[in-house]
């Protein structure tokens, strides 16, 4: 089968050895996708709602960047730094998947690569030619 990598242009792609995402046949998996805005610093800094907003937003590309749709996503994992905010992020979360619904995994986890993040999230998908 094909082997497609995604890239998003994030700097630690090359130096890490990962692409944001992969297809092979009709599965697509995203990597932890973190708030990154567009000029490399951290999006919605102190927001985890924002922040979760940017990473549907950059998984949502990804996804399509690798010929899916958001109607193809069968699995997220949110890893949040925290509990206290977890229904922020749920939240985003139903805004992207409220008619979707996947199968869905809140993590709370120490901390990330930068330590403003609060949230990273993954996602795979099947996608349906």
């Amino acid at each position: 089968m094909e082997r497609k990598n995604i890239s998003s242009g994030s700097p630690y792609e090359k130096s890490i050895g990962f692409s944001r995402a992969v297809r092979v046949g009709n599965i697509i998996s995203v990597s932890g996708t973190g708030p990154v805005a567009d000029d490399g610093s951290t999006h919605s800094p102190g927001d985890a709602r924002g922040q979760a907003m940017r990473c549907f937003e950059i998984i949502k590309k990804a996804i399509e960047d690798a010929g899916g749709k958001l109607e193809d996503v069968v699995r997220t994992r949110m890893y949040i730094a925290g509990m206290a905010k977890w229904e922020e992020v749920a939240e985003a979360h139903g805004e992207f998947f409220s008619e979707i619904r996947p199968a869905s995994t809140l993590i709370e986890v120490h901390r990330f690569v930068r330590s403003d993040w609060y949230v990273e999230i993954e996602a795979d998908c099947i996608v349906q030619d």
